[in-house]
């Protein structure tokens, strides 16, 4: 079997470290890189000694870059040294706190070589369990719930450091954006967006000390991995609300022109012809900078499938709605409640259907 490659960025880490280091290499399988990202000197020790120890290999960045950038640096080694016949399986990544058994690490590395499709292995923890600190459990279930919303996914455990990923999905995450533990997040959005395989494996949940060696800076971290999570959603708000008011200006003008000459259905012709120039802007915008689909033509097809069924539903509902309100509510104002929730349900459809990303291809993937 292929042997099991296991990468642990470390950052002023226990002298326990020395020894979680040497049990992992116990086993004649398992390969080690460790990363030494800028620790402090008086611990240079430890990393010493660990580079030492059988089938190892220790990288150390001169001053702390984060844990992104230690992890591409260990993918990039991985890459270079490890030739995928003998190595093809993949890589695994664990922190260095002790919080990932060895049986875990072992066992997810075994699951990584039957793999035989770009992939990522997610050690994931039971949150449910009483060890679990508060601050943990509670912030994890709130970034399962929004990557849910915005993604469709449901993770159960974001925030994992003990991952296995295969040969070719490496390749992908060493030109993902992230230098800290945004990268992380960053990783798990690619693989959704691009239909790579995600396998959830339950893992022991360890705490130490009530998680105090963690680095992860609760109000730092969270808002660079929320800023992450929420780029493409913020950059499509945007884009829809120039759109919305673009097409409500239009839809306003074009109705009280064509009241003044008495054609009918008056709101559905309106939305229409709005629609027509505010929805070739919104198509040029999301294409080009929310969802960055440069190379696909096709998608336009698909966008005015969406585009058509949306406005229709969007006049027949504000037709609707100005009736049981006997017309005392003006239509624009009906028409801006009823196009914001056909908005957020147009966001996931626009991410999944119309622009969605297939870099999954073997021939992208392997290249």
């Amino acid at each position: 079997m292929n042997k099991i490659v296991v990468l642990i960025p470390a950052l002023n880490p226990a002298e326990n470290f020395i020894e979680y280091c040497e049990n992992l290499t116990k086993n004649k399988n398992v390969e080690l890189i460790v990363v030494d990202d800028g620790s402090k000197k008086e611990l240079k020790y430890i990393f010493n000694k660990i580079s030492k120890l059988t089938n190892t290999t220790l990288l150390t960045n001169a001053v702390n870059l984060g844990k992104g950038r230690a992890l591409k640096n260990g993918f990039n080694y991985y890459l270079n040294k490890y030739p995928k016949e003998n190595f093809g399986g993949g890589i695994i990544t664990a922190d260095s706190d002790g919080q990932h058994s060895i049986e875990d690490i072992i066992s997810i590395g075994e699951e990584l070589n039957k793999q035989t499709e770009p992939c990522i292995i997610l050690g994931t923890r039971d949150f449910n369990d009483p060890n679990v600190p508060f601050k943990s459990r509670n912030g994890n279930k709130i970034t399962t719930t929004i990557f849910k919303l915005l993604y469709g996914k449901k993770i159960n455990d974001t925030q994992t450091g003990l991952r296995g990923l295969s040969y070719d999905f490496i390749k992908t995450c060493l030109s993902l954006d992230g230098e800290r533990f945004e990268y992380e997040i960053n990783m798990l959005i690619e693989a959704v967006q691009n239909n790579i395989k995600i396998i959830e494996h339950k893992i022991k949940t360890i705490y130490f000390n009530n998680n105090a060696e963690t680095h992860f800076n609760p109000v730092k971290d969270s808002i660079k991995i929320y800023k992450i999570i929420f780029k493409k959603f913020f950059k499509f708000a945007i884009s829809g609300l120039s759109s919305a008011i673009l097409d409500v200006l239009l839809f306003t003008l074009f109705y009280k022109i064509i009241i003044k000459f008495k054609i009918i259905y008056p709101i559905i012709v309106s939305t229409i012809l709005a629609r027509i120039i505010s929805s070739l802007y919104n198509y040029f915008i999301n294409k080009n900078l929310v969802f960055k689909d440069n190379l696909n033509n096709k998608t336009i097809i698909k966008y005015y499938i969406l585009c058509i069924i949306q406005t229709l539903i969007s006049s027949i509902l504000v037709e609707k709605m100005y009736t049981l309100l006997n017309g005392n509510l003006f239509p624009s104002i009906i028409k801006i409640f009823v196009d914001t929730i056909l908005f957020l349900i147009s966001f996931q459809i626009q991410q999944r259907w119309v622009f969605k990303t297939r870099r999954d291809k073997k021939s992208d993937l392997t290249s």
